[in-house]
């Protein structure tokens, strides 16, 4: 049973995807840092840079967006990537691609019309592009692409004929394009051809309101958390959304009464009235909790670690407090089960926590290469849940899966957390001893360079238990032996790791 617990609160709202009670999959949106995929935006060039053939634009959000050229220039790779599809035909009119210097496309201050495909992440702006999509439930509207075709997913043909010959007889101009999307293949023509007419309509309305505007603006935006959670939850067939706030519980309602079509299996849509809040009933409180932290541990008494580069995420695969008998009656057999616990939740915590870039998953080592492809296939077989596009190489002799997951949003860690002010992000601290040397080596410059002789030793309460008398004597005598005299004194409100020098006779603080 596959079903979707829909929490709304006042400064957030959270999605969350259970297979028969077990969470899979995880969304969280906040007020202040809404979803920017899928918008359209009537923006302003700032910056071209001609090195790289791209562009900064304007948007009116946080950060400028970027624009490479192959993101202005018909794609035809792109959008087969993006919807899974090939194109069966097309339009006979073809896009011109004789310019292929961005400055003889754009210019400063020039307004271009822009689609966000890839949000901002930390410091990098979002990623651009002008092929506009404009999606439904069935079909995806191209209004400056040319292209008609059906997704790969569809595998039948006579459902593939029949889809092609509805979207070769829509009356559209030619510049346009349709795609069948994999749920159009329950749709009939009727629907089919009303919600076409609605996306021509909404592209006419982000026209009529680009030429109505002279500065940057958002002109059309992507539906929101509680649309997109009820739209996997119709196309995906699931069971039933449990919601926790009446108001969006008949939103929904409404909203699926448009959806549903007249042979669709019904979701059921409920609102929850429990007075235990509805994430900690299903234990999805609990998971979060496990996804935030660096080690998780696997059925079998094997663990997972989860480390962040620049570069990349590693994850680290350990036979942990497995059952030393097993392992011993049959050592080989034994690190391929775990092996495989570990892909099944390798692939289930890369979607909790929307890990993205190139990933290394680090398996116990097995002998045998018909053990090492069933690792694999199975890390396959679980990556085959996720929405997000995802590459798998090979496994190598030592064990080592290389793998890239589509970024398509600020991971759990980026959306809950900000980076510590005492460690900048590393997670670590000096040891007392390290400060300790650190005291030692600065009390002597102030003396013998800056030549101060009368000092005071302020540091933090936590670090006293470590000083004792023996610390202490030694830097009193270090001191003595300067023709200085020394003081301590405790702050809390200093760092762990911090500590001052003070001058006794002035009270100055002194600089290190």
């Amino acid at each position: 049973m596959k079903e979707i617990l829909l929490n709304i609160e006042t400064k957030e709202k959270r999605y969350a995807i259970l297979k028969y009670g077990r969470l899979l999959d995880l969304v969280i949106e906040r007020e202040k840092n809404l979803p920017l995929t899928g918008n359209i935006y009537r923006g302003q060039v700032t910056n071209i840079l001609h090195n790289i053939q791209s562009a900064f634009i304007d948007l009116k959000e946080s950060e400028n967006g970027f624009i490479h050229i192959s993101d202005i220039l018909e794609n035809t790779q792109k959008f087969k990537e993006m919807f899974d599809m090939d194109f069966d035909f097309e339009s006979s009119k073809k896009p011109s691609k004789t310019e292929t210097d961005i400055s003889k496309i754009l210019s400063i201050d020039s307004p271009v019309l822009v689609q966000v495909v890839k949000e901002p992440i930390g410091s990098k702006g979002a990623r651009l592009t002008s092929n506009i999509s404009i999606p439904g439930r069935h079909l995806v509207l191209l209004p400056n692409t040319p292209h008609r075709g059906v997704s790969r997913k569809i595998q039948d043909r006579a459902q593939r004929d029949r889809l092609k010959k509805i979207i070769r007889a829509f009356e559209m101009p030619k510049e346009m394009g349709l795609i069948c999307r994999t749920a159009s293949i329950d749709a009939s023509q009727e629907s089919l051809v009303e919600e076409a007419h609605e996306l021509l309509e909404t592209w006419e309305k982000i026209i009529e309101n680009f030429n109505k505007h002279s500065k940057p603006t958002c002109l059309y935006r992507e539906s929101d958390l509680i649309k997109r959670a009820l739209m996997i939850a119709v196309n995906k067939k699931f069971e039933r959304i449990l919601i926790d706030h009446y108001k969006t519980y008949q939103q929904c309602k409404k909203l699926y009464e448009k959806l549903q079509l007249k042979d669709e299996n019904p979701l059921k849509i409920e609102y929850y009235r429990d007075k235990t809040p509805m994430f900690e009933r299903f234990g999805v409180e609990g998971e979060i909790e496990k996804a935030l932290r660096r080690k998780i541990w696997l059925p079998s008494g094997g663990y997972l670690y989860f480390d962040r580069t620049e570069a990349m995420h590693t994850v680290d695969v350990n036979s942990g407090r497995s059952n030393s008998n097993d392992l011993n009656t049959n050592l080989e057999e034994s690190l391929v089960q775990i092996n495989m616990e570990a892909a099944d939740e390798i692939a289930r915590q890369l979607r909790l926590r929307n890990i993205g870039g190139l990933i290394i998953c680090d398996f116990i080592d097995m002998r045998s290469r018909k053990n090492q492809r069933r690792v694999l296939d199975c890390l396959k077989e679980a990556m085959k849940d996720d929405g997000a596009k995802c590459t798998i190489l090979g496994m190598s002799e030592f064990g080592l899966v290389e793998m890239t997951r589509q970024r398509n949003r600020e991971s759990l860690h980026q959306t809950l957390y900000t980076d510590c002010p005492y460690c900048n992000g590393r997670g670590m601290i000096k040891n007392n001893e390290s400060v300790a040397i650190e005291i030692e080596r600065t009390l002597t410059k102030l003396i013998t360079k800056n030549q101060q002789y009368a000092l005071e030793l302020v540091y933090h309460p936590e670090f006293e238990s470590y000083l004792s008398k023996t610390e202490k004597n030694h830097y009193i005598k270090l001191a003595d032996k300067l023709n200085a005299h020394l003081n301590f004194k405790v702050n809390d409100n200093l760092h762990l790791n911090a500590f001052e020098f003070y001058s006794t006779t002035s009270g100055k603080k002194l600089e290190h």
